[in-house]
């Protein structure tokens, strides 16, 4: 960049108004943070030149074995001079010649940063000391999320008191703690030396007072000069005192609460408090798991089910059927029935209308499924939660149950299939997602979840997650190899979740060429051979989601919609034959069956585009498609997938979405210090999946696909290469234009750069 754009940078979204760069960073603070400073060589746009001038200095000629296969276009066509277009490449990005930096038939990345699509899923349980370089090193465990990486911190110096925060500068609270306390109670001190500058960014307003009348943080706001004021008081002393806005877009809440406005789900500390000691009530769970020990693991040793055992001198075939029979008499007696029967479900609808966001570990947090809602996603999921920190009340993991307003809408969209008995009015788009170890957990959660969120649209079971934290305990895709006790769970979730259907998330299995989803959508459908027997039916699953790789696997290859349409198929035939494919000893009692006795299917898996999710739809026959990574890399695809044809989003109206990120972040976690800090590094991990968009402008061949990696390419525009750059310090200049310089003690590790990226170690 030049000397000219360093002080002063064009603002995309009003070209009136120019976005004033950070200042510029004393020689001794870039020497402390040196992490911090971007550079001008750094840029994309730099680099950029640099390799168009000088060309790729690491170009290397394939070896034989490694050639790249080539494969047509569905959209290949001769160009206006009567030449066609290259062939396009199997992994390659085909972007057109004009656009390329490096040169012709050159297969470098942009940067060489290795791409952790572990992140879309459950990344970020993942230990740390576990990378190549730590081999051999023994390493201080850690605890908790994203261990292997560090955020840093973003805190004002000395904070100001919570009695203060919200009141008048000479009225205000008690503090509990007095002279004792370490925060700070001279209003003006902490505004003065302890409350780091007000933001420029939007015109120097805060968004949450714009738009909501207050702001939830009061004195502590990035903003605050925006919404106080100071008035004379009546001994002739001049007061601060915060104002409110008239003109908000939402009328002026009674009260101002702690927790950001619009949310729902939103537990009471009390409700935590609880929960942390073992005070909260689940009747329900607390008997059904009694019940289920009293049940043996082992058919043998079951006391209300006994194992079906021949004599081994029986011969005749017409005896051993007949001992059979008795035995199965027999089982049936001694059967113990559960203390419970489960309650009619709330009635669900997955179609063609309904694209899913999948549940994003991390990326999936409310901002962003706010995001993705208002362009076109029609159901959403929490960031997957282990059930023992929710049974035990802890605040972070509760957090994740939290939905936006929008989220408690029914889907826009109407089915194009008629549905019995569904109610669309009183339908949601929010489902809480779970993960357990143990059939008890699980039980407990639901009745949790359902008695303290009540915007759930479902609880899905995670047995899907392939992260090593989460396998090794026994959770995740851990329960995919423990088919009996998944069924147990499903089912007892089932039992106590009141009118609150229960999903399950699965992978085709383990291994990799070995399996085994197909089996287990039999058995969550149909039942095992002792439900069967005991005339339980199935599990009373709702609706199973597919996504189309092993845990092995992880997300290398690309998804297998074959076997996918196999499972569909079985469950198509459960659906439509249903008790005509089952004896009589199958006849199981409705509550125990889904709503309905439908049982819906979803794929997941490798869509990018409205033309793989037709493509799903029509070849696999599934009920809807569930969109992870490609949501994260273009939110505009459920806005594609409604209006069938491709968007061709400029740079400004992508920035504009940055934009939107962040004013919805800022609602979320709050305009002070904390808050800011907070929207900035949830925004640089979605950037760090955003870069890879390549505009379908620049693109040589349609669709899109979202294994393909492009070369090193230049965009329409200056801030179009920016977008595109895979330097986290881009990102940290694109966070500076909404969120302004980040604070001395903020650290962004990219996954590529931390122990976290394990994806070729693990298979």
């Amino acid at each position: 960049m030049t000397d000219e754009t360093q002080s002063s940078v064009a603002n995309p979204l009003d070209p009136i108004q120019a976005l004033k760069s950070p200042p510029n960073v004393p020689d001794i603070e870039r020497a402390a943070h040196p992490q911090n400073t971007v550079l001008d060589e750094d840029s994309a746009v730099t680099k950029a030149e640099k390799l168009e001038r000088h060309g790729d200095q690491h170009d290397f000629p394939e070896p034989e074995a490694k050639r790249i296969k080539v494969e047509h276009s569905i959209d290949e066509k001769a160009n206006a001079d009567g030449a066609t277009r290259s062939e396009r490449r199997k992994g390659v990005a085909p972007i057109k010649q004009e656009y390329l930096v490096s040169p012709a038939g050159s297969e470098r990345g942009r940067g060489g940063a290795p791409q952790d699509d572990d992140a879309a899923e459950g990344a970020a349980h993942e230990p740390s000391g576990k990378g190549p370089d730590n081999r051999g090193k023994r390493k201080e465990k850690s605890k908790g999320q994203n261990t292997s990486r560090s955020f840093g911190s973003s805190k004002d110096e000395v904070g100001l008191c919570s009695s203060r925060m919200m009141r008048p500068e000479f009225s205000p609270d008690e503090c509990p703690y007095g002279e004792k306390c370490r925060y700070e109670h001279d209003l003006r001190k902490y505004l003065r030396d302890w409350k780091r500058e007000d933001l420029t960014t939007f015109g120097g307003i805060c968004p949450i007072w714009k738009t909501n009348g207050r702001c939830n943080v009061g004195w502590k706001c990035r903003f605050v000069g925006s919404h106080m004021v100071e008035r004379e008081a009546e001994d002739g002393r001049k007061e601060l005192i915060l104002s409110e806005n008239p003109d908000s877009t939402d009328s002026p809440k009674p009260e101002v609460k702690s927790t950001s406005s619009g949310t729902l789900n939103d537990v009471s500390v009390q409700a935590r408090n609880d929960l942390t000691k073992r005070k909260f009530k689940t009747p329900r769970a607390d008997a059904y798991n009694e019940w289920l020990n009293t049940q043996s693991q082992t058919p043998e040793d079951q006391k209300g089910y006994q194992a079906i055992k021949r004599e081994p001198n029986l011969k005749d075939d017409v005896d051993v059927q007949k001992q059979d029979k008795e035995d199965k008499e027999d089982n049936r007696a001694r059967y113990i029935s559960p203390p419970m029967l489960p309650s009619e479900k709330r009635r669900i609808y997955f179609g063609p209308e309904t694209p899913v966001l999948a549940p994003l570990t991390t990326q999936g947090n409310l901002p962003f499924r706010r995001l993705c809602v208002n362009l076109g996603a029609q159901l959403t999921y929490s960031e997957m939660a282990m059930s023992l920190p929710l049974i035990q009340g802890q605040k972070s993991e509760w957090a994740l149950m939290r939905a936006h307003e929008i989220e408690a809408t029914p889907p826009s969209s109407t089915p194009s299939s008629v549905v019995q008995d569904y109610d669309k009015a009183h339908d949601l788009k929010f489902g809480a997602q779970i993960a357990a170890n143990k059939p008890w957990q699980a039980v407990k959660t639901a009745e949790i979840l359902t008695t303290l969120c009540p915007h759930l649209r479902l609880i899905d079971l995670n047995c899907g997650c392939p992260i090593d934290l989460v396998y090794r305990t026994g959770a995740g895709s851990a329960l995919l190899d423990s088919q009996a006790k998944l069924e147990k769970i499903v089912r007892g979730m089932n039992t106590v979740s009141n009118d609150v259907p229960v999903t399950v998330k699965i992978r085709m299995g383990t291994k990799d060429n070995r399996p085994t989803a197909l089996k287990l959508v039999e058995r969550l459908v149909y039942g095992g051979e002792e439900a069967q027997v005991d005339g339980r039916g199935g599990s009373g699953v709702a609706a199973i989601t597919l996504h189309g790789r092993s845990r092995q696997q992880r997300y290398t290859k690309s998804a297998d919609w074959e076997y996918i349409a196999d499972c569909a198929a079985l469950i198509k035939r459960f659906n439509e034959k249903g008790d005509e494919l089952a004896d009589t000893v199958r006849e199981a009692d409705p509550r125990t069956q889904p709503a309905g006795g439908k049982v819906y299917f979803i794929g997941n898996g490798d869509c990018y585009s409205h033309v793989d999710y037709q493509g799903h739809l029509l070849e696999a026959k599934v009920d809807s498609v569930m969109v992870a990574r490609g949501a994260l890399i273009k939110p505009w695809v459920f806005e594609e997938i409604e209006k069938g044809q491709y968007l061709d989003k400029s740079a400004t109206e992508r920035l504009a979405l940055v934009e939107q990120f962040v004013r919805y972040g800022l609602e979320t976690w709050g305009s002070d210090e904390m808050g800011v800090g907070t929207t900035r590094r949830f925004l640089l991990e979605w950037l760090s999946f955003a870069y890879r968009y390549v505009p379908v402008g620049i693109m040589e061949h349609l669709p899109p696909k979202l294994q393909d990696r492009p070369p090193a390419w230049r965009g329409r525009n200056d801030l179009e290469t920016l977008l595109g750059s895979d330097n986290y310090k881009d990102w940290i200049k694109i966070s500076e234009m909404f969120l302004g310089p980040a604070h001395d003690k903020f650290r962004f590790e990219p996954k590529h750069k931390s122990n976290s990226y394990e994806i070729e170690a693990e298979g």
